[in-house]
């Protein structure tokens, strides 16, 4: 065989090979698509199942405008004068009646100082069992109030009647403002003051427009007194002028001389 024979020989089995390597590569993606395809289902079968088991959260737990009653209608704090009496059915020997002191501490029997002023009566029930827990197993107990201080609120200001009033039931300003007499001619009754009291102090004061209220006939703006609220009436400007000239003497005005 010549030089020329074999040379040829080599080429045709070169492209030979160019060929068929081709043509494996075209039938490659044919063969690995339906695997990836069914792939992708099982994928998407698989969150889906996963999205159907989820737990669903309810929208009103998600809301944001959904309304908190505990806001409108608040637990009360204890505060001092306060008397409690707590009773162990299963214990009696730790029974007692006590009576929270000015600095807002109870003493209880066999552990001691507590501050419960400013928190409502589950949560010092709650301490209650997580104190007495810690020697007696999974303690009863039972707390009951025995004296309090009525719920109130305190008008001042240009009020017909200012003082201080039983809040009784559910109460707004307008309605506060009425148990209180009304108010003066000299009232800014379109910039009343609400502070409402919390643990330790004042929150900042609601401006609230009443004549603006009455005038309209709307009383949707109201605000609801929560206990030991102050409201305050402040004097108009008028009043203030008038009051002002009243205390500056006339010209005509003379002295006697004795």
């Amino acid at each position: 065989m010549t030089i020329k024979n074999i040379f040829r020989t080599c080429a045709t089995a070169f492209l030979l090979a160019v060929s068929i390597c081709a043509a494996t590569g075209q039938e490659k993606p044919a063969v690995s698509k339906p695997a990836q395809v069914a792939q992708t289902a099982q994928t998407a079968q698989a969150a889906q199942t996963a999205e159907d088991s989820a737990p669903s959260v309810p929208p009103e737990v998600t809301s944001p405008t959904q309304p908190v009653l505990a806001q409108r209608y608040p637990r009360y704090l204890l505060r001092p004068s306060d008397v409690l009496q707590i009773a162990f059915p299963i214990s009696p020997e730790f029974d007692q009646t006590i009576g929270i002191q000015p600095d807002g501490y109870v003493s209880l029997r066999e552990v001691g100082d507590l501050y419960i002023a400013g928190k409502t009566l589950p949560e010092f029930s709650a301490a209650l069992h997580k104190l007495y827990g810690n020697f007696l197993n999974d303690p009863v107990i039972n707390v009951e109030m025995k004296d309090f201080e009525k719920p109130y609120f305190t008008a001042g200001g240009e009020f017909g009647k200012p003082g201080k009033y039983e809040l009784r039931g559910d109460t707004t300003v307008a309605e506060a403002v009425a148990i209180a007499g009304g108010f003066t001619d000299k009232a800014k009754h379109s910039e009343v003051l609400v502070f409402h009291h919390v643990p330790g102090g004042w929150e900042p004061a609601k401006r609230l427009d009443v004549k603006q209220m009455i005038a309209k006939g709307d009383l949707g703006e109201d605000i609801h007194v929560r206990p030991g609220d102050l409201i305050y009436v402040p004097k108009s400007k008028f009043a203030k002028i008038k009051d002002i000239k009243d205390l500056i003497p006339t010209s005509g005005m003379g002295f006697a001389i004795p």
